[in-house]
């Protein structure tokens, strides 16, 4: 049994793994702010499961908060670190961009800073689609560059990366970056799309449609990426001794795998698939690309093919009326 400390564990992500990683008897010490980002009702709700097993402890703790992470890290020792606490969102950060400096530069700092002072095995972090920005080849590959992001959210996303590169080339810290599409599922949440298309169309309310409907983008379900993250958590990168790199490896025990499906889907089409399962049209609001927003987001995955034999299973067909059940269930609706 490890101990494996998992930021944001209140969190969507966070709250769905810590559940696989308990039932597979690990020992999973969770930390979450809590903050009002979205709903707080929900994350605790989210907590309140993961608290009926005996193997978990939470703390609640902001990463930002340099000198309690420290303490938390010497007191617990963990073995791995699932690091998923960020401020989320792209159009937040252009109202409040602080909140992404403290939280994703700042706090990361702290989390790095932590796991190089306490021996740890192996940090997996959260990075984002969003990285890939203004690049024009698809699908979106951890071989090309991403020097152009275009929204603050895309850049500290970015920044996350080249940091835990050279804490890995200075202090031989395994780290691996895990950029994820679009997640979707139970317990979602409530500023996502499918979340808001959902409560929208079950309300008779119009949902907002971003560039006149002209979108897609890679949807990925939520067992499909615990599935990833659980397969790669177990695997501490090695060094890539070839003297030919890309971005995706390095000298440096560090890897970046894109966490996908493996097609992307219209806006149009997913939408489609809400109605037919709730038996509602929606009503469409259709309204230009939003600054920060890519018109495209495709992932090509075939590394984590690769490396882990990974496939995600689940379509959308299969699992939006998984969410919408969920949400029904829920909401009492």
């Amino acid at each position: 049994m490890s101990k494996i400390l998992v930021t944001g564990v209140a969190g969507f992500i966070g709250f769905h793994l810590s559940q696989k990683l308990l039932k597979m008897g690990e020992e999973v010490i969770g930390i979450d702010s809590l903050n009002d980002y979205y709903d707080v009702n929900l994350k605790q709700a989210r907590l309140a499961q993961l608290e009926n097993y005996q193997n978990f402890r939470f703390s609640k703790l902001d990463i930002s908060d340099r000198t309690n992470i420290a303490e938390l890290f010497v007191r617990e020792s963990p073995s791995k670190v699932i690091h998923l606490a960020a401020q989320a969102g792209v159009r937040y950060s252009l109202s409040n961009p602080h909140a992404y400096v403290d939280s994703n530069l700042i706090g990361f700092v702290n989390i790095l800073e932590s796991c190089r002072h306490t021996s740890i095995q192996h940090l997996i972090f959260a990075s984002s689609s969003s990285v890939y920005g203004a690049n024009k080849k698809r699908p979106f590959s951890t071989h090309d560059n991403v020097d152009h992001p275009i929204s603050l959210y895309a850049a500290t996303k970015k920044a996350n990366e080249l940091m835990a590169h050279s804490y890995s080339h200075l202090y031989n810290l395994p780290t691996t970056g895990l950029r994820f599409f679009t997640v979707y599922g139970p317990w979602g949440r409530p500023d996502m799309a499918l979340f808001l298309f959902t409560q929208a169309i079950l309300s008779d309310q119009p949902i907002n449609v971003f560039n006149q409907g002209k979108m897609q983008r890679n949807f990925t379900y939520i067992d499909d990426v615990i599935d990833a993250i659980i397969r790669i958590q177990n695997r501490i990168p090695q060094p890539n001794l070839d003297a030919t790199l890309d971005p995706s490896t390095s000298h440096a025990p560090y890897r970046i795998y894109n966490i996908g499906s493996e097609r992307s889907v219209n806006l149009d089409d997913f939408i489609g698939v809400i109605e037919n399962y709730v038996g509602k049209k929606a009503k469409k609001n259709l309204l230009p690309l939003q600054p920060g927003d890519v018109p495209v987001a495709d992932a090509d995955v075939q590394d984590l093919a690769q490396d882990f034999g990974f496939k995600p299973t689940i379509p959308i067909e299969v699992g939006i009326p998984r969410f919408v059940d969920w949400y029904r269930s829920y909401y009492h609706i």
